[in-house]
């Protein structure tokens, strides 16, 4: 009994909070926690004291945080799939409407598509240079001057 409470329940709370931070976050890192009251779970179901409960509750957790953890990260990594779009990172193109970052306009014209631009030093492009896009930015090209 902790503070009048049974620690079984005490436990069982403990997991389904963990469970639930797990679900909310996908970080992996309350499911160890999770499993830890498990663990403590058994053991105040053996009627052990609740210093021993915390201590298997606490070297559980540690050890599936700091053991297991770094394995399935490796292999629940999302990969950062390549779009269509990074091929233009690195290509020379055209302005086809002068670059104007204050005014919020600018185009240019890149493997026979118009993508809307922003120079990437705010520095105001006119029609007819040759830039060179350094990123993406949402459905914008960042882009410099060549020369």
């Amino acid at each position: 009994m902790l503070f009048g409470i049974d620690t079984l329940y005490i436990w069982v709370a403990v997991i389904i909070l963990c469970v639930v931070v797990e679900v909310f976050t996908l970080d992996l890192s309350a499911i160890w926690f999770a499993v830890g009251g498990v663990a403590a779970l058994v053991a105040a179901s053996m009627s052990l004291e609740v210093t021993a409960q915390l201590i298997i509750f606490v070297l559980f957790s540690a050890a599936l945080l700091v053991l297991v953890r770094p394995f399935c990260r490796r292999f629940l990594k999302t990969r950062n799939e390549p779009t269509n779009a990074d091929r233009i990172i690195g290509q020379s193109a055209v302005v086809i409407e002068p670059i104007d970052n204050i005014q919020g306009t600018g185009e240019i014209k890149l493997l026979g598509a118009v993508w809307s631009a922003r120079s990437t030093d705010g520095s105001a492009i006119p029609c007819g240079a040759t830039v060179r896009v350094v990123e993406i930015r949402g459905v914008k090209a960042m882009v410099e001057k060549v020369g």
